[in-house]
């Protein structure tokens, strides 16, 4: 038959509660290591022990085999004349391990404490990005520079209004965009002259849009799939803004702070 074990999806306050009473038990058990005298009985500590292990791991775990498995120490596996003879001192082994049994049940519940609080966080974070749009974090200041102009202008003007990307316009339209990351891979890296270069030859031809009413999620992923740091966002087709890694950095941190 398997073991019946505690599910390791506890609460975290749950699992610090457990990891309280594993401390706790350790600090009773540190007067029968001291060597001097102890007037508490080992056998009503054991009692104790086993009753704290089995309420936080379960009434057939192996955490609570070994701490059985620890009070016999060695003298399960030693034959008698060896004990006889005080080769070993089975009394003494017998509680060191004991302490390593409860020693190593409060690192395995400091670690589930660990990685249920990451999984605890992640959740709080996606529960409250949930429902918001891309229209409440976009920049609504839509900039945009002629196919005609130069990578050196093209890189002033995002200097001048601090941003990362420029839409490309043909002078009726919108045709491309060029970000920051275009002058520098494409033009820069490239040793391309910022004079003469236009920002036709430098753009990316194809513009990956989002609506503004789809959720920030969605947008999150459209971005990771088309490895791209910068969306225009639509109203009913027509670009009337622009979200950026950076817009989805500050919605991330304003909803922490809800």
């Amino acid at each position: 038959m398997a073991k019946r074990v505690k599910s390791s999806d506890e609460p975290t306050e749950v699992l610090s509660r457990h990891i309280e009473r594993i401390r706790e038990t350790l600090l009773e058990f540190q007067p029968f290591l001291s060597r001097r005298k102890v007037t508490a009985s080992l056998e009503a500590f054991d009692e104790q022990a086993e009753e704290v292990l089995s309420e936080t791991f379960g009434g057939a775990s192996e955490e609570l085999e070994a701490y059985h498995y620890a009070k016999l120490g060695e003298a399960g596996i030693i034959p008698e004349e060896a004990q006889e003879a005080g080769t070993h001192n089975l009394d003494r082994e017998s509680l060191h391990q004991r302490k390593q049994v409860l020693e190593s049940c409060l690192a395995q519940l400091d670690l589930k404490k660990t990685a249920r609080a990451g999984r605890d966080w992640r959740k709080t974070v996606g529960e409250r990005i949930d429902g918001r749009t891309v229209a409440e974090f976009m920049s609504s200041e839509v900039r945009s520079v002629h196919k005609s102009a130069s990578i050196k202008e093209a890189g002033r003007l995002l200097q001048k209004w601090r941003i990362g990307s420029l839409l490309v316009d043909d002078g009726s339209r919108y045709i491309g965009i060029i970000t920051d990351t275009d002058l520098s891979r494409k033009a820069v890296a490239k040793g391309l002259d910022p004079n003469a270069t236009t920002v036709l030859s430098c753009m990316s031809k194809a513009v990956v849009t989002i609506e503004d009413s789809e959720p920030l999620m969605e947008a999150l992923k459209l971005m990771k799939k088309e490895s791209i740091r910068h969306l225009p966002v639509t109203e009913d087709g027509t670009i009337i803004g622009v979200l950026s890694v950076g817009d989805l950095l500050r919605a991330y941190e304003k909803v922490l702070e809800l």
